[in-house]
């Protein structure tokens, strides 16, 4: 027996907790750099406000009713969803963190409780330690207990905990109403090829023979079909899968014009994917930069170029990654041009024991014991405590327009709450 717990309206939410005087006020949070709704309270939803809708689009709307605009604020996301995490972590052992608002967990350890009771327990100890609600949806599998949470979410008399119903009848009805779009391993892509077919439904998927399901679709979608039917074929990853690149990139908050600005946006994200790598103990074996001018503008020459290295030997050390990430952007740059975004990936990324340069003379131990400094006075005193010079030491134009972000309530000292 699975569980999915679905933060409500997550970012929505977390500034609600906070900030007590925005309760049943309509809120949307917008995208980096302010641009598009990247999500809504449900009151901002009952609005007609669309996710992923430029913000310029919905002046009218905001306005009139008065919405709380708020900007992405990414690090108290983080840190509320880690709380969320360990609030539960204490009435089960294992969970996975399938994202920053959605946790699975495996209730069938728990063989002396009643699953709604756990859940509904679990719910209300999340909403007093946290002052986040949660919807709990439980089922025989995780594309069941997936299903079982859209409803948890929309019927208002399950009190946000359902459990899929083990009669044919009733599951029979749950499914029926599910459009196929909505299932969860198919999406918009899969849901039109099923409709091609005549099927509709999540019912439309349990009812089609395992040789019309092979000859249509991939073996993922197969599982997805066995897993409506109460087969499980999925466990619960416990560890995060590794991954096997990183990204980092940002748009500008202004077009970047000149070299000087460039270099140092090349050089804060490459300070930052090195850093988030030796987080997760892995190195990498390949460092690609790409830079871009603005696509929608037609009335502008256009540059999107990108270009790579190998990492010899596979690093994390930040003043390797940087000193190539900012000599191919170097190559990379043409003068003349307004630049709208930068990014730097890392790949062929790999973890455990590395093998270092047989004729090199860089001394790797100095190295990681040089990161390790870094990143413990980093942790300890605040992100940017300590970093290269190269990534500015002033805040720039082409930083990130967060004009509406709410204070870092949790992860930094400056911003905590005040009573007055």
């Amino acid at each position: 027996m699975y569980a999915l717990a679905d933060c409500n309206n997550f970012y929505a939410t977390c500034e609600r907790v906070f900030q007590p005087r925005l309760a049943s006020k309509p809120i949307i949070v917008l995208s980096n750099n302010d641009g598009c709704v990247v999500a809504r309270s449900q009151e901002a939803k009952d609005l007609g406000i669309r996710m992923g809708q430029p913000v310029f689009q919905c002046r009218d709307v905001i306005r009139t009713n008065n919405v709380v605009v708020r900007s992405s604020n990414y690090a108290l996301y983080e840190d509320m969803s880690r709380r969320v995490v360990s609030s539960i972590l204490n009435f089960i052992p294992d969970v996975e963190i399938y994202s920053i608002d959605e946790v699975f967990f495996d209730l069938t350890p728990e063989v002396d409780c009643e699953p709604e009771i756990l859940c509904r327990k679990i719910q209300s100890t999340v909403l007093q330690w946290t002052g986040v609600p949660v919807s709990i949806g439980i089922g025989p599998t995780k594309t069941l207990a997936k299903l079982a949470n859209r409803v948890a979410k929309k019927d208002p008399l399950v009190g946000s905990v359902y459990r899929f119903p083990s009669h044919d009848l009733d599951c029979r009805r749950v499914l029926a109403a599910t459009p196929i779009e909505e299932v969860w391993g198919i999406g918009r892509q899969w849901g039109k090829r099923f409709k091609q077919i005549g099927v509709d439904t999540a019912l439309g998927v349990v009812q089609m023979g395992t040789a019309d399901i092979r000859s249509h679709f991939n073996v993922t979608v197969m599982r997805t079909a066995m897993e409506l039917s109460g087969i499980p074929c999925q466990n619960l990853e416990s560890a995060p899968v590794q991954r096997r690149s990183l990204v980092r990139s940002r748009s500008f908050g202004r077009m970047v014009t000149r070299w000087g600005h460039m270099s140092q946006a090349i050089a804060s994200h490459a300070i930052r994917a090195a850093e988030k790598l030796r987080a997760e103990g892995g190195v990498a074996g390949r460092l690609t930069v790409f830079i871009h001018t603005n696509r929608f503008r037609k009335d502008l020459p256009q540059h999107c170029v990108s270009g790579s290295c190998e990492l010899l030997p596979s690093t994390n050390t930040t003043p390797v990654i940087l000193k190539e990430a900012t000599a191919i952007g170097r190559r990379l740059w043409k003068q003349g041009l307004q630049y709208k975004k930068a990014g730097v990936m890392l790949s062929e990324i790999t973890f455990g024991e590395t093998q270092g340069a047989l004729f090199s003379d860089r001394d790797y131990e100095q190295d990681a014991k040089l990161m390790q400094v870094m990143d413990r006075i980093n942790v300890k005193m605040g992100s940017d405590t300590l970093h290269p010079a190269a990534s500015g030491l002033k805040r720039c134009s082409w930083f990130m327009q967060q004009g509406s972000r709410s204070p870092r309530y949790t992860t930094r000292w400056d911003e905590l709450p005040k009573t007055t």
